[in-house]
């Protein structure tokens, strides 16, 4: 966070210096939301939640070195206090930013949107900025009216590059986002069914996602997938210039895309001639490797965006595709993998729709012609009134996609061990359990080295907290077997 007092803070949210706060506080660090997680300089913001009040916390913050709170009441700690916690950050991140790009006129802000695969594109955009220059762009998920704002406040007076996630359960929600945060560059993913449920419609989603864009000042970049329909529909939307990426079509190309035989992307980036960056300065065409260690032939869509996207902020396209040379993404439980036991377990169950459902399956399939395949699926939630018909044809796919063995998790999954069943080239490779501890205890005792393994579903459905105790026990049960070996 920008140096900032407590009068400074309450000035600009509209709040009351309480609890012998003098307005000479300093806060010289970021605000936090967890106590345990408050340093020396922080402002820990007291949320009054419906299991925990951040209020009983605010000593505990104030111990650790938090520099100042803000409250909704007065509990004797130095502290802003303020109608609404929430709103006041959203006020103090939009005034922090305002200041930073006054006082680094050089600052970009890229914001990233889409149906799947935003938060990974904001984790290669923080690997592909941060040897240009400063950069934010924290792991995990931080795209809603809360977590945008407190990625804001991480700012400080040397940042080059902050890096947003933007997402929405509605129209308006990524205007209110954007209105708190402008971004320089917007790059929109695609439009798919995740969240059809609260949507109604594809093309609310579009209107949605589309929101990104319109923010844009006519000096900015519109970054979008010219193949998605939707999303390139989205250019008449913008103010600012166009930019557009795609593996077939595009300015912007992506070539020769491969799979090896781990299902590890690799492709060309090809930059035509005549494309400028933000600052006006010249982008270097030519033809460039691009090598990660991700998963799946769909990871290839988000690569090309968040390289287009850092062109666009000026990077140079060889130390671009260079800086992606055997990465993995920051944030974790997305096509994740893990070894264990001899098996590689993909931990991608931190959210499920049915596009990334298929995706992910298509991965397995692609590790199937040297191993067996495991598909271990859960719920898939927020899909309105099609969602056992969309869960259905999920089960029929993984049988058409050859996976081995299927394990279904939870009775919101159990359309898809209905529709694999009766796919008809099933037998007995589609079985239901109703837990994930079931599920756990099946697969210690059928997965085998060599084998494949997939967990996907949505986040809350608990796949994503199988890997764990799956891998240790993988690992248990080969340290058994091999000292029985050795025996």
């Amino acid at each position: 966070m920008l140096q900032i007092t407590t009068r400074e803070i309450a000035e600009i949210t509209g709040g009351t210096l309480v609890g012998g706060a003098t307005g000479d506080e300093t806060v010289t660090g970021t605000a936090r939301i967890d106590s345990r997680e408050a340093a020396p300089g922080d402002l820990f913001a007291a949320f009054p939640g419906e299991h925990v009040d951040g209020h009983d916390y605010l000593e505990a913050a104030r111990t650790a070195g938090a520099a100042a709170a803000l409250v909704t009441e007065d509990r004797g700690v130095p502290a802003v206090q303020v109608a609404d916690v929430r709103t006041a950050l959203s006020d103090l991140a939009r005034a922090q930013l305002e200041r930073a790009r006054t006082e680094n006129p050089e600052l970009v802000v890229l914001a990233v949107t889409g149906s799947a695969g935003k938060t990974g594109t904001k984790d290669l955009l923080g690997t592909i900025l941060t040897p240009a220059g400063e950069t934010i762009a924290p792991a995990g998920t931080f795209n809603n009216e809360l977590g945008l704002p407190l990625t804001v406040l991480r700012l400080t007076a040397s940042t080059r590059f902050l890096v947003l996630e933007m997402g929405a359960r509605g129209i308006g929600h990524i205007a209110q986002l954007t209105a708190i945060a402008r971004p320089d560059i917007s790059l929109v993913l695609n439009v798919g069914s995740a969240h059809l449920g609260e949507f109604g419609s594809v093309e609310a989603i579009a209107t949605a996602k589309g929101e990104l864009v319109e923010a844009l000042a006519p000096g900015g970049r519109a970054i979008l997938n010219v193949e998605d329909r939707l999303v390139a529909g989205m250019a008449e939307r913008s103010a600012a210039p166009v930019l557009t990426w795609g593996f077939h079509e595009g300015t912007v190309r992506g070539t020769d895309l491969t799979l090896d035989d781990r299902a590890r992307i690799g492709f060309d980036l090809v930059v035509p001639d005549g494309l400028t960056a933000l600052d006006g300065t010249p982008i270097p065409s030519g033809t460039f490797p691009v090598r990660p260690d991700l998963l799946g032939e769909h990871q290839a869509a988000n690569v090309l965006a968040a390289l287009t996207g850092a062109l666009a902020a000026g990077v140079d396209p060889a130390a671009a595709a260079a800086s992606l040379e055997g990465a993995t993404l920051a944030s974790g439980h997305r096509m994740e993998v893990l070894e264990a036991g001899g098996a590689l377990v993909i931990n991608d169950a931190y959210n499920a729709n049915p596009d990334s459902m298929r995706h992910a399956l298509k991965t397995l399939a692609h590790l199937g012609r040297t191993r067996r395949t495991i598909a271990v699926l859960g719920e898939m939630l927020e899909l309105g009134p099609d969602a056992a018909l969309l869960h259905d044809e999920i089960g029929r796919l993984a049988v058409r996609l050859n996976i081995s063995q299927l394990y279904v998790v939870g009775d919101g999954a159990a359309p898809i061990h209905h529709g694999a069943s009766l796919e008809g080239s099933f037998g007995g490779e589609s079985e239901y359990v109703d837990t994930v501890d079931e599920a756990l205890a099946v697969l210690e005792r059928t997965v085998r080295p060599g084998d494949a393994v997939l967990l996907k579903s949505s986040r809350d459905a608990g796949l994503r907290w199988l890997a764990q105790p799956l891998v240790e026990a993988l690992d248990r049960h080969a340290g058994t077997d091999q000292t029985g070996d050795d025996a």
